[in-house]
């Protein structure tokens, strides 16, 4: 298999020889995977995996229109790559006119790690986890788990002379831990696994199933809810993912307004919440140009290559921005947004335990599972919960509770909210197979929907 930098130079040189298409952009990505899992206090399996996948999207112009192909392979042999360059090809001549073109970036010159290894994981990244887990099962808590690591090296180049390259490190460690007929769930999201406190986590699963000694019957109804960081990320990332320009300016999302528009400078809430996407997050970096194979109401493949920068998607409390394309931009006559794939959410300053010795009467929600759209007009969604809701009376968790399905809107959940505490790092449990980067803080709402009882366990 020839080096990722030498693949992209190889299908340039195929297009540019072809000559079929006006502009080429190639997007090569060398992806190192490995797993652990366990179940019932004993490691089971383990894997390691590489692959590499080659995007090829070619570009035909006539005049201010433009076609456009793409093709993705996961074939390494260079052999191949004239069959691939001609199938991108082929699929942009007969492709229809392209509602989002616009003209490629143009550069010169390589970055200075372009020529740098690509670097790679495996099991060794499960070191001090599995240590720490070890010890773990020999205690009477049933453990079962996952670690996921993924490196992914992508090389983004074109035509017309742009060249860029980011290495992605996304990493995630989930811990269910069970006593009898009580489970309780602990997750975390990490670049490298240098910082994975498996202790601590075992701690508060520990206290959580402590918390599950008693429990008690409750019906469905509105609730005063805790809801921990990790259920605010599950829905405040549905959020981010509706936030599209396009949909909202033709009345088709919940961020429409009634009789045109939409829903920028609307206040949600008077808590200084500020929710924002940023490349540079420390902890949470991320890409920090477009590379996409495939276009949509948020990603444009004429885009590719362009900077991501920080967006605040609400600013204090208001809504102030929603995604834009340049060409989708410069049709509703607003500025480029481009979301980075992360999330992050400003606080208060009180923690968890705080904000729970200041409820006199409610529930301590600790994850969501299951989550669907209900209504996209009033982004409504409909969930579970799951491995642990608690009952707090006078300042203390006194008791589990049974499970419930849910019905809330993240929108409606922001202007609800009542208190916000301290925004934390966390692993979104229902989402995280497609986003594990986010900060949120906990919030208060003081009417929850429990819409019906549960017998999710």
């Amino acid at each position: 298999m020839i080096r990722a930098q030498d693949a992209v130079e190889v299908v340039l040189e195929s297009a540019a020889r072809t000559n079929r298409c006006d502009e080429t952009i190639v997007i090569v990505t060398d992806r190192s995977e490995a797993s652990l899992r366990w179940a019932g206090n004993s490691m089971t399996t383990n894997g390691v995996a590489t692959s590499r996948t080659t995007a090829v999207i070619s570009i035909v112009r006539a005049g201010d229109t433009a076609r456009v192909g793409s093709v993705r392979s996961s074939v390494v042999n260079p052999d191949a790559v004239d069959d691939l360059v001609a199938a991108a090809d082929k699929a942009a001549h007969t492709a229809p006119e392209a509602r989002d073109a616009a003209p490629l970036l143009t550069g010169a010159g390589e970055p200075a790690d372009w020529d740098d290894p690509v670097p790679a994981t495996g099991a060794t990244a499960f070191a001090e986890v599995a240590r720490a887990l070890s010890a773990g099962f020999g205690r009477s808590d049933r453990l079962y788990g996952f670690a996921h690591h993924i490196v992914e090296t992508t090389f983004l180049a074109t035509s017309t002379g742009v060249r860029r390259r980011f290495t992605q490190p996304t990493g995630s460690v989930e811990i269910n831990a069970k006593r009898g007929d009580a489970s309780a769930w602990a997750g975390m999201c990490t670049p490298w696994f240098a910082d994975v406190p498996v202790d601590e986590m075992l701690a508060d699963l520990a206290m959580r199933l402590d918390w599950a000694k008693r429990t008690v019957a409750l019906p469905a109804g509105r609730y005063e809810t805790l809801m921990p960081p990790s259920t605010v990320a599950d829905m405040m990332i549905y959020l981010g993912w509706s936030m599209d320009g396009r949909g909202a300016q033709e009345g088709r999302t919940a961020l429409s307004a009634r009789g045109g528009g939409t829903r920028v400078g609307e206040k949600l809430t008077d808590l200084p919440l500020t929710m924002y996407s940023d490349p540079s997050a420390p902890g949470l970096e991320c890409a920090p140009f477009v590379h996409t194979a495939s276009g949509s109401e948020r990603l444009s493949v004429f885009d590719n290559g362009i900077d991501v920068d920080r967006v605040d998607w609400i600013r204090d409390g208001t809504i102030s921005a929603l995604v834009y394309p340049r060409a989708v931009a410069a049709e509703f006559g607003t500025q480029l947004a481009v979301p980075a794939d992360n999330l992050l959410m400003t606080g208060g300053t009180k923690d968890l335990a705080d904000m729970v010795a200041g409820t006199e009467r409610g529930l301590l929600l600790t994850t969501l599972w299951y989550i669907r759209t209900v209504d996209p007009t009033t982004l409504l969604l409909t969930g579970l919960t799951r491995d642990g809701v608690y009952l707090i009376e006078d300042g203390e968790i006194t008791a589990a509770v049974n499970n419930f399905r849910f019905n809330e809107s993240p929108l409606d959940l922001l202007r609800r909210a009542s208190e916000a505490g301290v925004a934390e790092q966390t692993l979104p449990r229902e989402w995280n197979d497609w986003a594990t980067r986010a900060v949120m803080p906990t919030l208060r709402i003081p009417d929850f929907h429990m819409s019906s009882v549960s017998q999710a366990q």
